[in-house]
């Protein structure tokens, strides 16, 4: 079910297809997925899908798992996805100059614990 609802994106099928085909989506593709999968994704799951990567073993996997959860990275928005995927020659978006894409708070539905801590974050930096 998770990867069914990782499929409403289509950012998120392109990254799941280029990882089921044995891919080098690069280090910020392999970032923006574990930030955004996790939410979906038990963590054996995700460390599983990111060593489809053909650049990724399973101790590179687990410390990028580790870092995103452990600093409760929120799922990116879609200008820093764009910033990252010009950083590397793999395309993160599949369609940048389409101002629609590559907005997965659009596309998929997170836990509320996602909303809150944004929220709490805005609320931080304006006070």
């Amino acid at each position: 079910m998770a990867v069914e609802d990782l499929r409403k994106s289509d950012m998120m099928a392109h990254l799941l297809d280029a990882l089921d085909d044995g891919q080098d989506i690069g280090h910020y593709g392999r970032l923006v997925f574990a930030m955004i999968a996790r939410h979906f994704m038990d963590e054996d799951e995700l460390i599983g899908y990111l060593q489809k990567d053909s650049d990724c073993d399973e101790a590179e996997a687990k410390s990028l798992v580790r870092q995103v959860e452990g600093k409760e990275y929120n799922p990116p928005k879609r200008d820093r996805i764009l910033e990252w995927q010009h950083q590397q020659d793999f395309a993160i978006c599949p369609t940048p100059d389409d101002p629609d894409t590559c907005n997965v708070y659009k596309d998929l539905q997170f836990p509320d614990e996602v909303y809150e801590h944004i929220s709490s974050y805005y609320e931080q930096k304006a006070g």
